[in-house]
């Protein structure tokens, strides 16, 4: 059943994300879009609900349960920046809005946007950790909580990763191949010759 729900929830995200941004902007109606919009985040409670409901009424607390508090963490922590992204190119695609901006490809610039990508996982893995938690407390010492350990360890594992990829931007900056370099030709004054600057 929790399976099933996490499915559901998926699905209805980028059907609830999708009908937003069609009422937003094909439809021209810029407030129901928002209030469709604002829906997403009920779709995390039914699940987190549904989830608590399922142990109480005696469900061994097992891999479904633990996806599901990663499924939470995640919406949290990255479904704002999703929507925002979609939304981007769904207003240039559909509406005639600016083309979206693309993050940087060099230097520094690179590395914070990695950076600040990392510290969403950081929220992501922080929720869930918190989320599976609760549920090893609710389930008590006499039930078996090892997956939900397991699905700890697996969150941190993923943080370090991601951290170790963050950090690999930092360490090993890609230099700009067209930094400093400008293709505008110039005449070389009383030489008629060429130069680039």
């Amino acid at each position: 059943m929790v399976v099933t729900l996490i499915i559901a929830c998926e699905v209805g995200f980028w059907v609830l994300l999708a009908a937003g941004l069609a009422l937003r902007y094909l439809a021209r109606m810029r407030r129901t879009g928002a209030a469709v919009l604002l829906m997403e985040p009920v779709l995390e409670l039914v699940l987190l609900i549904v989830t608590a409901i399922d142990l109480k009424n005696g469900a061994s607390a097992d891999w479904k349960h633990g996806l599901a508090a990663l499924y939470i963490g995640y919406t949290i922590a990255y479904g704002h920046y999703t929507i925002k992204w979609v939304d981007g190119h769904f207003s240039h695609r559909f509406a005639g809005g600016p083309p979206p901006p693309k993050p940087p490809r060099y230097g520094m610039a690179r590395a914070k946007h990695e950076g600040m990508l990392w510290l969403r996982t950081v929220l992501w893995v922080a929720i869930s950790a918190a989320l599976l938690q609760i549920a090893i407390w609710y389930v008590g010492e006499a039930g078996d909580t090892a997956s939900l350990h397991e699905w700890q360890a697996t969150s941190m594992r993923i943080l370090i990763i991601h951290g170790v990829i963050a950090a690999s931007y930092l360490i090993f900056q890609k230099k700009d191949p067209d930094r400093g370099r400008t293709a505008v030709p110039e005449e070389t004054a009383g030489t008629g010759r060429k130069s680039l600057r």
